[in-house]
């Protein structure tokens, strides 16, 4: 599979909405929930103004010359929030690219941008059965906390 990644521009921005919907892990057997949940204020954390902040990077991975997947940080009150100097992460490919690689080159990417920038380390907070747990920890992120459904994982740069 042929993929480039370059980081966004502000005017595809506004492709993380789809991506942020992309992003919801939907166990096995349990319906998709429906596309306005991302209007919630606890999602919406994650892409209302992106761009405004100086925390706020994203990169976009293309195939053939669209849009296949997008990883995006800021400093943000969210699951996986650390403190007010680590950027959290969001990550996700529309399903027919996963499993390819892209993901990981995508974080790969996106930490390198941030130990580039003086950023000390990352987080994010990822749901226990997701399969991109492995991933992350392949990436260099640890687990630091839980809670019932959630690992809080850390990536020191």
């Amino acid at each position: 599979m042929n993929y480039s990644i370059s980081k966004m521009t502000r005017n595809e921005y506004g492709l993380l909405e789809d991506f942020l919907y992309e992003a919801i892990f939907i166990p096995k057997g349990v319906q998709a929930p429906p596309r306005e949940i991302i209007s919630r204020p606890e999602l919406q954390v994650y892409i209302a103004g992106f761009g405004s902040k100086k925390s706020d990077i994203a990169f976009a991975a293309r195939c053939e010359g669209k849009i296949v997947g997008a990883v995006w940080v800021r400093i943000m009150d969210d699951y996986g929030h650390i403190d007010d100097e680590t950027p959290s992460f969001a990550i996700s490919l529309y399903k027919q690219y996963r499993g390819m690689g892209i993901g990981t080159a995508l974080m790969k990417t996106m930490l390198g941008e941030l130990k580039k920038q003086g950023y000390k380390q990352a987080s994010l907070a990822v749901q226990k059965e997701n399969y991109a747990v492995k991933m992350y920890k392949n990436v260099g992120f640890c687990i630091v906390d839980e809670n019932e459904e959630e690992y809080i994982m850390l990536c020191k740069l």
